[in-house]
């Protein structure tokens, strides 16, 4: 385990001691409730003005006697601002806290951000969304968020931004104070947790009773079938083991005239907090009497909890005599009112069928002893040292044999942003506990060709030169984006021949640029949830994209990248789906070389995680995490979470690495999903984290035997051992390779 589980501030900081000049408990806003009118405030491209009340009085202050409002707006940036430069601290984690609301032009709700604008030291502009709210014309509502300043910028301004022209922008207050950093929730106590017992009742409806299900939707009916499978689907069995045999009986939902029509049970006193409850159950799918189609459907076993829709699982099913797994997870961290389960999905008129249902809470302790046994046997190896050279006191004295490793030859690697590397604390964790590293934005093309023709590759030049100064790989995310939304505004106006140009142009500036440098692309984000360029240049134009990334530069692996494929949420990323894309790339001559399993992932389940694993191996190429991330508000249960999906990628032997999707807070795309605190605190998900690392290097004590040897299994990578003679200490350095037989090393100490 890490003792120093907070980073060492650097002393005597210049840049600190300007910026801080506020105590904790001030504003580093200046007048926050506008006692001293438009003091220090001003309109960002608007007006801004005073008020005691708007709108004949209906429109007052909730707190103190006035009010500012932006006016005027022409664009939707326009706001009311503050510059607040000299009067932070970088490094420290500032909480924003603003009531506010909007007026006029017939808007009656729309969102309000609070926005940084920061002009760094070589007069380059930045952008940083700090919070959101929705708005409305009825009532204030206050906006609340966080930011942190990693660098050292000449100028800071925050503003209020986001509704459409002509609606004014209202503020009551605003402040800007330190975030102290609150004290985390205890690990949650699992009392009687019955793990593999399942919570639903009456799953395998015996005897054709079918209390206590009932249906969802007036007129549809329920009744019981004969000739499900008489087994557990396979992700059930494989975290329950051996299971007696089911009886064959089935519910079947018939004269369904609404996809949400389908059986449902109430489970609201089964459910216990923070517990992880794996879902598995049978599924198909008939043509009803007034159903028409056959198309594939799609079958969603849901919780309402609270009237609020939870997923948990999906899968595409087709009409016919073949049933189909479903699975999937959930956990509740604040206690509901009500939980119902149920399923629903296929269209109006096709009669729905499960079987088997399964909800029960998940042993993780126990999956993790069978995930050590299977890394024992995928990422260690024998190793036997052979010593020569003894001299006669080996027979009267023991030489003794110290073995550290130093480093796991395992990737594991982390999402870093361009702000991030001006923070040397944030620098410090992330040089000392990754090998590999993945750029957040600063390598898409919206980031380095916002406009067309203007380009900028200086922020991700400055990332790579601190990672090739550190040792550390590098993945190159990513060289286009199939998602419609992420394309910037002038590449989705360009016509067909222009666009091609442009692709072409693009895969030549950045394989070009950076030959040799980036050791994977991720060269089309997420093409099983987005078809821009193939629905604007045609199907054969995503092979052709690997291929001439491949033919510029054949030293990098290029990957296929998408979400929910590990997790039965999404049957558009299903792994059966993934593995018809890879095989259609690679029929068309696409030179894939990696599959990419993004992993933001909720309340993971070992088996569910596995089988998808086992599904994708098939296919012969490394798999690899690329941007994992888990979010628990709890910060125990989030370092289960991780831990989880650390040892079932380590322990598959399919998967070749783990990219985590950022570490500090405030610098991650998820809520409490950070294993670092803003101002440099590993939190207990961190520790967790650092734990896990700590178990994933080998060392050895003891003799050299009496066939001068010293026989240990060890992790592969890179060790240290020391030999305490009579005559002195020998001190040699080695690395373990995969591989099925032991590895003999000589090593002669005859010159001492």
């Amino acid at each position: 385990m890490e003792k120093n589980t907070k980073m060492n501030h650097t002393s005597g900081d210049d840049d600190d001691d300007k910026h801080h000049t506020n105590t904790e408990e001030e504003s580093i806003i200046l007048n926050p409730n506008f006692e001293d009118g438009l003091n220090n405030w001003s309109g960002r491209g608007c007006k801004a003005v005073l008020h005691e009340s708007m709108d004949r009085g209906r429109i007052v202050p909730l707190s103190g006697k006035v009010f500012a409002a932006a006016t005027e707006r022409k664009a939707t940036w326009n706001g009311i601002q503050q510059e607040i430069s000299g009067r932070f601290q970088r490094k420290r984690v500032y909480e924003v806290t603003a009531l506010v609301r909007i007026f006029g032009n017939n808007v009656t709700s729309e969102t309000i951000q609070a926005t940084l604008w920061v002009l760094n030291a070589n007069q380059r502009e930045q952008y940083i969304g700090i919070a959101n709210v929705q708005a409305t014309d009825k009532n204030w509502v206050e906006l609340k968020g966080k930011f942190v300043i990693h660098g050292s910028p000449s100028r800071v301004i925050i503003y209020l931004e986001g509704p459409p022209p002509g609606a004014d922008i209202l503020v009551n207050t605003f402040a800007v104070k330190h975030a102290r950093r609150t004290h985390p929730s205890p690990p949650p106590i699992y009392e009687n947790p019955g793990y593999g017992v399942n919570v639903v009742e009456n799953s395998e409806v015996k005897d054709g009773a079918t209390q206590p299900w009932f249906t969802l939707g007036k007129y549809c009916k329920l009744s019981v079938g004969q000739g499900a499978p008489r087994t557990l689907p396979p992700m059930a069995r494989d975290t329950l083991g051996p299971h007696k045999p089911l009886g064959g009986n089935y519910i079947i939902v018939t004269n369904r005239t609404q996809t949400w029509m389908g059986p449902a049970q109430m489970i609201t006193d089964k459910i216990k907090l923070y517990l992880t409850y794996q879902i598995s159950a049978w599924v198909k799918i008939g043509v009803g009497v007034s159903s028409s189609g056959t198309s594939p459907q799609n079958v969603n076993i849901a919780l309402s909890v609270d009237n609020q829709w939870v997923n948990g699982g999906q899968v595409e099913v087709t009409v016919g005599d073949t049933w189909h797994e479903i699975g999937g997870s959930f956990r509740m961290e604040k206690q509901p009112q009500q939980i119902m389960v149920y399923v629903q999905g296929p269209a109006p008129g096709i009669d729905l069928m499960i079987a088997a249902l399964q909800i029960f809470p998940v042993d993780r302790r126990e999956r993790l002893r069978c995930l050590r046994k299977q890394v024992d046997q995928v990422r260690k190896r024998d190793i036997v040292l052979k010593f020569s050279g003894l001299d006669d006191s080996f027979d009267l004295f023991p030489y003794i044999v110290k073995v550290k490793q130093t480093h796991n030859s395992f990737p594991i690697g982390t999402c870093i942003n361009r702000t991030d590397i001006d923070n040397e604390d944030f620098v410090d964790f992330f040089t000392k506990n990754f090998n590999w590293a993945v750029f957040g934005n600063e390598l898409k093309w919206y980031w380095t060709e916002a406009e067309r023709g203007k380009l900028n590759y200086q922020d991700a030049d400055d990332m790579l030169d601190l990672c090739i100064g550190n040792n550390i790989n590098v993945r190159g995310h990513c060289i286009f984006w199939e998602v419609e939304s992420t394309v910037q505004p002038w590449v989705r106006q360009l016509s067909k021949t222009d666009l091609m140009n442009a692709v072409q142009k693009r895969l030549t500036d950045v394989l070009t640029r950076y030959k040799g440098k980036f050791k994977h692309y991720d060269v089309n984000n997420e093409m099983l949830h987005g078809s821009f360029y193939q629905g604007r240049l045609g199907k054969g134009v995503r092979a052709l994209m690997f291929n001439i990334a491949h033919k510029i530069d054949p030293s990098a692996l290029l990957f296929v990248n998408d979400y929910h494929v590990e997790d039965g949420d999404d049957p558009r990323s299903s792994p059966e789906k993934y593995m018809k894309l890879v095989l259609d790339l690679e029929a068309q001559g696409a030179a894939i070389g990696g599959i990419g399993i993004q992993g933001h992932i909720d309340s993971p389940v070992g088996s569910i995680v596995c089988s998808a694993l086992d599904k994708l191996s098939v296919l012969g190429h490394p798999i690899w995490f690329t941007e994992l991330d888990v979010s628990s508000s709890n910060e125990y249960v989030r370092g289960e979470d991780l831990e989880v999906m650390l040892w079932e990628a380590f322990a598959h032997p399919a998967v070749e690495g783990i990219m985590l999707w950022g570490f500090w807070e405030l610098s991650m795309s998820r809520e409490n999903a950070n294993l670092v605190e803003g101002e440099g605190e590993v939190n207990e998900a961190g520790k967790r984290f650092l734990e896990v690392k700590q178990e994933w290097l080998s060392h050895a004590y003891g003799i050299i035997n009496d066939e001068s040897e010293f026989i240990f299994r060890g992790h592969h990578g890179t060790y240290a051992v020391e030999i305490c003679t009579p005559a002195g200490i020998v001190l040699k350095t080695f690395v373990v390779e995969k591989g099925e037989s032991p590895l003999v090393l000589s090593i002669d100490l005859s010159s001492l």
